[in-house]
């Protein structure tokens, strides 16, 4: 029975030399002297303020993408004992004992470590030799804007990461397609690839732009496959549902995972909530919820309440009165109704207070049992404190003429009649007879006389003069279609009105509700609030110092100072290593060059290099040469294959600096170098495609080949060579005197910071 005992149990394993030492170089470069320096660097300023939230569960918003990135950085800051106690006002800021600076900068710097190894495994898994993979891996190792983009609280490392692991992913997978399809390790890499793409896209939403390419050569191979006349229907749908599976509903779920993560992480109110809906903010611990905790849900005939424009924008105001009247006559010459004016007042105040008054009965206060109030409803609205109706009428508004004019009507005894009768629409409606319900109706009011809906003007300028306060401009708005959300409105605050005289109702007014009704969003309710939010939210773009062109980008004609040594002369940049990046265009420019010459040629019916459509795999077992049906073998492609190779090369390393780069032209936002980043890593995967290409086609000769092994190892120690000449300002040490950093400045518009003597 224990006979297996007799014998050692031996394990075996293979390693990959190259990966280790690959990995290794990665890890010194981008974590050597990683807490250097210990003060704020450039967009940590901006990072750091979501981080110390996360650590005190306080909400918010960021329009600058997803949240599983954020959540990453807040991750290291949780590992390393973060209590988010640090203000995040400025850059250079010294951080204090309790920031953890290594922890907070660990998952990028591993993230851009882990780059080197995969740029290698994704050259080999396109087929290409080992010394090319090993090319490629070393220009990422020494790329000097990706070490220092990769050694600080920033997002830009992450996203590459995930982006290159899903293509490796992607690429492991096709190539394990032909003989090894639904294997484990088949689906495996298909379902790495879609978490990749998911976490990519998480991070920023530049991550879509791989993933769309990523989708686009997926459905190219599914498209040669459903050619293959191998395979059966019932395995062409199940190949189908599987890369639908993995690459479609698997991110999709791994996205909503991400903000309901972040939604559950952050349930206290705070400073960004304000942009949110009131149900939102009711459903946040603190904030709104300790005004609204307990309010009724249904608003009745009597119902005193406080009504929230539902656009926020240019800030969330709520419908307001005051015992001042309209000008006689605006300041252009045009007459008003001098009536009460009604504003949108941008602050809690008693004056927002109204009361829902039934047209057909006197009485200000809830019936017993409530009456509730339902859409199509005719209801007039009575200011809580001044007891007048709103009202609009056919008199043009102060700052909006063809608008009309809204306000609390004064019977002057004059031939202008009350017109205080609104409908109530209840705009998100589940039928016709919902009861308009507090804080989760969204409701126009629509006049009955005139048909103009109650609107917050939105407009810049909206602001009333001095003799409004400065308060936004409420009107009626004629013909309107459609439901902008400045004409929606919902019940904030809200009590059951109880007191028929004036003063006791005023004493009312400011005392709290205490009936307990629950108004918890769900999850889906709140993700499409606050993604929404995400992609329509635009802070306001200015002109940065370091803030340049997608065109600058390419010849690396600018450049951003990330820190300055309060004292001495050490700085730090982000600058890219001048050779890589010319050697990237260059290799840009010839693959695109080769790529058109070859298609004329084919046209003509001549090929420069093998067609080889078909890959061929040649195996030997036992001294029989036999095919790779026989064995399951890794793939290996012959010489034949060159033209498909080339091609593959193109599509991914060519296509991923494309996407990446090129929808940055039709971006209204501030832009940065770092923005181009992504779409140079692949660009730098293309240098050693296209040396290999030209060193095994054009390079015949054994003289011309040595030639060009020799040139190639000039051009190597000339990217190494500026590697080192930049690395004190990738690194920030040691400090350079003067004479030092004015050398460095070798082109006139890099801005390399020298301090005067």
């Amino acid at each position: 029975m224990l006979g297996f005992l007799k014998e050692p149990v031996v394990v075996t394993a293979e390693i990959n030399v190259n990966l280790v030492a690959l990995t290794v170089m990665g890890l010194i470069t981008r974590l050597w002297g990683l807490c250097y320096p210990r003060a704020v660097v450039f967009d940590e300023v901006y990072y750091g303020q979501f981080v110390s939230l996360y650590m005190k569960r306080i909400f918010f918003v960021d329009d600058s993408g997803p949240p599983f990135g954020h959540m990453l950085l807040a991750l290291g800051g949780y590992l390393g004992g973060f209590d988010g106690n640090f203000l995040w006002n400025r850059i250079g800021a010294e951080y204090t004992m309790n920031v953890p600076v290594w922890s907070l900068r660990l998952l990028p710097a591993l993230a851009g470590a882990l780059c080197v190894p995969l740029a290698y495994q994704i050259l080999v898994e396109l087929h290409f030799s080992h010394h090319a993979a090993l090319g490629a891996a070393l220009l990422v190792l020494l790329e000097n804007s990706l070490i220092t983009q990769s050694r600080f609280m920033l997002l830009e490392s992450i996203l590459i990461f995930f982006i290159l692991l899903a293509v490796l992913s992607y690429l492991k997978f096709y190539n394990l397609q032909r003989h090894r399809s639904f294997s484990g390790r088949w689906w495996f890499w298909l379902l790495l690839t879609g978490v990749a793409c998911s976490c990519a896209v998480g991070v920023k939403y530049m991550g879509l732009f791989t993933y769309m390419l990523l989708l686009a050569i997926a459905g190219l191979h599914f498209w040669h496959m459903i050619g293959d006349q191998a395979l059966s229907n019932v395995s062409l749908l199940c190949h189908f549902l599987a890369r639908g599976l993995a690459l479609i509903l698997i991110p999709v779920v791994m996205y909503l995972s991400f903000f309901y993560v972040h939604l559950a992480l952050l349930y206290r109110s705070g400073p960004h909530d304000q942009i949110m809906t009131s149900a939102f903010q009711a459903s946040l611990e603190g904030g709104l919820a300790r005004i609204t905790q307990g309010q009724p849900l249904e608003v009745a005939y009597g119902s005193q309440i406080t009504l929230r424009n539902v656009l926020g924008k240019p800030m969330q105001c709520w419908l307001h009165s005051h015992t001042n009247t309209y000008p006689i006559r605006y300041e252009n010459g045009r007459g008003s109704s001098h009536q009460q004016q009604v504003t949108c007042y941008p602050f809690k105040d008693v004056n927002n207070w109204w009361i829902v008054k039934d047209p057909g009965m006197q009485q200000l206060v809830v019936s017993n049992p409530p009456r509730p109030v339902r859409h199509g409803h005719i209801v007039q609205l009575v200011h809580g404190i001044t007891t007048r109706y709103l009202n609009t009428h056919d008199v043009a508004a102060p700052l909006s003429p063809h608008s009309q004019e809204v306000s609390c009507y004064i019977d002057y005894n004059i031939s202008m009649p009350a017109q205080n009768l609104w409908r109530v629409e209840i705009v998100n409606r589940e039928s016709d007879t919902d009861v308009w319900k507090t804080i989760l109706s969204e409701v126009r009011f629509v006049h009955v006389n005139t048909s103009a809906v109650l609107k917050a003007s939105v407009f810049i300028g909206a602001s009333l003069p001095e003799w409004g306060y400065r308060q936004l401009e409420v009107v009626g708005e004629k013909l309107s279609k459609g439901y902008h959300q400045s004409m929606l409105w919902n019940v904030e605050e809200h009590r059951y009105g109880k007191s028929q005289e004036q003063k006791e109702r005023e004493v009312e007014l400011h005392s709290p509700t205490q009936m307990d009704i629950s108004k918890n969003l769900s999850f889906m309710a709140k993700f499409m609030e606050l993604q929404w939010k995400i992609l329509t939210l635009k802070n306001e773009d200015t002109e940065h110092k370091y803030s340049s062109s997608a065109l600058d980008w390419i010849t690396m004609d600018t450049n951003i100072a990330y820190w300055l040594h309060p004292t001495s002369g050490a700085q730090i940049h982000l600058l890219g290593n001048v050779v890589t990046w010319a050697s990237a265009n260059a290799a840009a420019l010839v693959y695109m060059c080769l790529s058109l010459w070859y298609l004329i040629r084919r046209r003509r019916r001549i090929y420069d290099i093998p067609e080889g459509l078909i890959p061929l795999c040649v195996c030997v077992s036992r001294g029989r040469v036999v095919s790779c049906s026989a064995l399951k073998c890794h793939y290996l492609p012959s010489p034949a294959d060159s033209w498909q190779l080339w091609v593959s090369a193109g599509g991914v390393c060519g296509g991923g600096w494309a996407v990446n780069y090129l929808p940055f032209f039709l971006m209204e936002k501030t832009l940065f170098l770092y923005h181009y980043l992504p779409a140079l890593t692949f660009q730098i995967l293309l240098i050693p495609v296209v040396l290999q290409h030209l060193g095994d086609h054009l390079c015949r000769s054994v003289l011309l080949k040595s030639m060009f092994s020799a040139l190639i190892v000039a051009w190597f120690s000339s990217v190494y060579f500026v590697y080192c000449t930049f690395s004190p300002v990738t690194y920030g040490q040691p400090a350079l005197s003067a004479a030092e950093l004015k050398d460095l400045r070798w082109k006139d518009s890099w801005n390399i910071l020298i301090r005067k003597q």
